[in-house]
């Protein structure tokens, strides 16, 4: 069975990367979500919140499972057995990052391969950073996450203040 890994920090997950997961799992056998550590991102949402809200957004699909990666993206890819990473890449300037972490990625896992899909048209203008802005203006996030992230989100906002 072929794995592969969609990485992200997933703060909080859209539709934009909702697409790319379902495409990842009409390529893929089994697909991991993987929330990303970054230390020089300040989150708006917790680890276990950004999982609740992967878990709600793929619910209906089987063989899509979401987890945490603290380390090299490399070595969890390894350790899972991925054959590949799925990224999304909405400008030339998202490719040409993409690309130099692809190779690497390479470098760490010889054997790992990093798939980048081109963002859908209507998902161009669509990111986490504007999604953060629209929720601590209390705007509709309609058509910007997922219904299943939605219904999490609605709690944390409701549970938090936020």
């Amino acid at each position: 069975m072929k794995l592969a890994v969609c990485p992200g920090s997933f703060d909080p997950i859209t539709v934009g990367h909702l697409d790319l997961v379902e495409r990842a799992a009409a390529i893929f056998d089994r697909v991991v979500v993987c929330v990303m550590v970054n230390g020089e991102k300040h989150p708006m949402f917790t680890l276990e919140e950004r999982l609740e809200m992967i878990r709600g957004a793929v619910a209906h699909m089987p063989g899509v499972e979401a987890a945490v990666c603290g380390g090299l993206l490399a070595d969890f890819a390894r350790e899972r057995g991925a054959a590949a990473l799925v990224k999304g890449a909405r400008s030339s300037a998202d490719f040409d990052w993409e690309f130099q972490m692809a190779q690497i990625n390479r470098d760490l896992c010889p054997r790992l391969d990093t798939v980048i899909l081109p963002a859908r048209p209507c998902h161009l203008h669509i990111s986490s950073t504007m999604v953060r802005e629209m929720i601590r203006y209390r705007q509709s996030l309609d058509g910007c996450v997922p219904p299943g992230a939605a219904a999490v989100l609605r709690g944390i906002r409701e549970g938090k203040g936020r």
